[in-house]
């Protein structure tokens, strides 16, 4: 973790950024896979580290700003757990280290509450566990939870953990370059006659030696016009291209998302080529148009042109490409979003809302197909992290559709898409930071041209 006087003055802001009332920020619990004591992976809340860094289960600090009090809630380690875990430290001790001053035992935290004079601040609950904890302490029905959650923290916390400061990104930087290490080895090892799952084991095994773990399940697949399939156990074929989307954490939960698409094959075909060309573009000129005080939202719009720019070279589109993507042509190649705030969870804050994280009331999140799916659209602020990662998906069934409705058959040439059926798809991701006057690549660059992705791809014997 960092240092106490980081978690304290991250408090201290909130504080003053809330001015009244009580703060309960929930700690996660293990959670059981198949019977009671096989757990899952333990992963913290994110808020909850953000503002104490303390990565142990079943903690919760609740802070009273009117009488200027933190306490940390939790439970001592007995006899039983030191006999399976070994020696443990005590509440107060984590207490201190994160510069909290109190500490008391979990059952502490109901009466606490319930004689709160002040209105309760917490975030929308994502497990069930924290529903009943808070419908039990507020005294409030299950169905009142998600609603009396608080905006006013929502919004604080948003405000503060979209700006990183610069020991969080020497994190992230961590996280991004044991990805880099991820992505070559799969670049440079991915074989014909293998199976995805063994590649991904490979790319896991870099992700813990590390010192963290994955960042989210591992996407790998020969079939990348499915976006979030996972990888599998088939056999990669040759002439096929393999889709790489995974991640690192790093011991303190800072991630890295990277995307390569890259050929089976020592070379690309000429097809596989121009459809590369075409995505390597569009991710270029979306990058290079990162800047303070710009809307997201239009540079993803700025990558969707870019993309029907090319699409019409190779004879799938046709007309205007601004008019195209008014029209939402472009959504059957390119059916989401552009990318998204990146911090101590993946998909930054995801849990808090879409409508806060990413938008505002100058940008309004849009519910059209495409767009809807656009996680980050408001102006960008020095101090972002996220990612810029379009892509060019060919599905089947989606195409049967359209081609079906003739939707948009005034850009889109239906008597061409036969010879991209069995395609697949193609994503090329990286993560930025907003910078003062523009943006800069984190982590160290790896191959992502034609040319550097061949020439290793070529040196595997």
């Amino acid at each position: 973790m960092f240092s106490s006087s980081t978690y304290t003055e991250r408090r201290n802001v909130l504080k003053q950024k809330l001015g009244s009332g009580l703060i309960l920020l929930m700690g996660n619990l293990e959670s059981s896979m198949n019977y009671t004591d096989n757990w899952y992976p333990f992963r913290q809340d994110s808020s909850f580290l953000y503002y104490c860094g303390l990565d142990i289960a079943g903690l919760h600090l609740l802070i009273d700003i009117d009488n200027n009090r933190e306490i940390l809630f939790g439970n001592d380690a007995g006899i039983d757990d030191v006999i399976w875990q070994g020696p443990l430290p005590s509440v107060r001790e984590l207490a201190a280290t994160a510069g909290i001053s109190n500490s008391e035992p979990l059952k502490a935290l109901r009466g606490y509450v319930s004689r709160a004079a002040h209105q309760v601040h917490y975030l929308p609950p994502y497990r069930p566990e924290h529903t009943l904890f808070v419908a039990e302490i507020l005294n409030i029905t299950l169905n009142e939870v998600a609603s009396r959650a608080s905006v006013t923290l929502i919004k604080a916390i948003v405000a503060m953990r979209s700006v990183k400061s610069e020991e969080e990104i020497r994190e992230l930087e961590k996280g991004v370059n044991t990805t880099n290490a991820m992505q070559m080895e799969a670049m440079s090892t991915a074989r014909a006659g293998e199976s995805e799952a063994a590649v991904a084991a490979r790319l896991q095994a870099i992700a813990i030696a590390g010192g963290g773990n994955l960042s989210f399940p591992t996407i790998l697949t020969t079939r990348g016009e499915t976006l979030h399939i996972h990888y599998t156990n088939n056999v990669i074929e040759k002439g096929k291209m393999l889709l790489v989307d995974c991640g690192a954490e790093t011991e303190m939960r800072y991630p890295g998302d990277l995307t390569r698409t890259f050929p089976i094959d020592k070379q690309f075909t000429t097809l596989q080529k121009e459809v590369y060309g075409i995505v390597l573009n569009a991710q270029e000129q979306a990058a290079a148009a990162l800047a303070p005080g710009r809307n997201y939202r239009d540079i993803h719009l700025l990558a969707c042109e870019k993309l029907v720019d090319g699409l019409k070279l190779i004879g799938l589109m046709k007309g205007d490409s601004k008019e195209a993507v008014a029209n939402h042509a472009h959504t059957l190649f390119f059916q989401c979003g552009l990318g998204h705030m990146m911090g101590l969870d993946i998909h930054d804050m995801e849990n808090l809302g879409e409508e806060y994280v990413g938008y505002d009331d100058s940008v309004k999140k849009e519910t059209v197909f495409g767009l809807k799916s656009l996680r980050l659209g408001r102006a960008l602020q020095p101090g972002f992290v996220l990612t810029v990662e379009p892509g060019l998906y060919f599905i089947p069934a989606l195409m049967d559709i359209w081609k079906s409705d003739k939707r948009n058959d005034a850009f889109i040439n239906y008597d061409q898409l036969d010879r991209f059926r069995s395609f697949g798809g193609i994503r090329i991701e990286e993560n930025f930071l907003v910078t003062n006057d523009g943006a800069r690549l984190l982590g160290n660059p790896i191959p992502k041209t034609v040319e550097e992705i061949e020439n290793v791809r070529q040196a595997i014997a």
